[in-house]
């Protein structure tokens, strides 16, 4: 901060208003001398006043008063004491402005170097601004062509049979955006931020919308294909999951079914899980007898679980 300061100027300045402030400590002290020698002032006025008409009432009890020269000597003694205090008051008027005068004349000087030290601020944070600009600028050409690599990795080989490397480096990628770059965003208000969450949330939502609709159609083209033809694609790793969350590796749907036997009278209707050879939606094979010792298998499994015949699809 103090490097982006005008020194010189507020060197200056500085100087100036340490000689308004003491100029306004030696004018305070004047006035409190003034305020204490009116206060003084005040009080001998008082105390002489008091004598006076004391003794005025005294000599009203002797006689007339009205001729009397020692009355009229010390009634211009009062009024004397009176026309003192009052100078005094007039000179504390005059040093009460002269300290306003001053006060005001520091008062425009610490404007000034306030408004020196805000020029100051503007710059340090204009340099700041532009720093972390060039931060993250810098970040942004290491961090983009990883984030671009990864996120071709993932859509062109995700099913790759090194997937998991693949995988991994998209990971990677993300993990650079969110730690390496997002909190070096420039803020400008919040709204740098605000966009590139806007259209990474675009992005991804967009992708997702797509690759949805592409699952949806290819599924629906894969139906089109015969029975035979869909069973010789299903996978054994397919199979495996589909057998054991009862649901059919072609379609997706539950081949479970629920059955209800025909209740004895006075007994309650007796629910009853079953399974069906065929899918009851798409028409795929899901269960077939084993060859050899006619044991019930899932038709999309390698070999029989009962004799351990290998079973063919063709």
């Amino acid at each position: 901060m103090e490097s982006f300061e005008n020194k010189a100027k507020l060197s200056q300045l500085t100087t100036k208003q340490n000689a308004l402030n003491l100029q306004i400590e030696n004018l305070s002290a004047q006035r409190s001398l003034i305020e204490k020698t009116i206060k003084t002032a005040e009080e001998n006025y008082t105390s002489e006043k008091q004598s006076f008409d004391n003794w005025v009432q005294t000599r009203k009890t002797l006689g007339s008063p009205d001729k009397d020269q020692e009355v009229i000597d010390r009634a211009k003694r009062l009024d004397e004491i009176h026309k003192i205090k009052d100078a005094w008051k007039v000179k504390l008027e005059a040093k009460q402005t002269e300290i306003e005068t001053v006060t005001k004349q520091n008062i425009a000087l610490q404007k000034l170097v306030n408004d020196e030290k805000t020029e100051a601020e503007n710059k340090f944070d204009s340099a700041v601004k532009h720093y972390d600009l060039k931060v993250f600028l810098i970040r942004l050409f290491i961090v983009a062509p990883i984030l671009a690599l990864g996120i071709f990795f993932f859509i062109r080989y995700r099913r790759h049979k090194f997937w998991p490397l693949y995988f991994g480096f998209t990971l990677f990628a993300f993990y650079t955006f969110f730690f390496g770059l997002v909190p070096y965003l420039p803020s400008y208000g919040g709204y740098i931020r605000y966009t590139v969450g806007i259209i990474v949330s675009g992005g991804l939502g967009y992708y997702a919308i797509k690759t949805i609709g592409k699952y949806i159609e290819d599924k629906q083209a894969e139906l089109q294909v015969s029975t035979e033809e869909r069973s010789k694609k299903v996978q054994m790793e397919v199979a495996e999951k589909a057998l054991e969350n009862h649901y059919c590796p072609s379609c997706g749907k539950d081949f479970i079914i629920k059955k209800w036997a025909l209740p004895i009278k006075g007994e309650e209707i007796e629910l009853q899980y079953v399974t069906t050879d065929f899918c009851r939606y798409c028409g795929l094979e899901l269960f077939s007898n084993c060859k050899k010792c006619e044991n019930k298998n899932f038709a999309h499994l390698p070999f029989c679980s009962s004799c351990g015949t290998k079973t063919s699809k063709d």
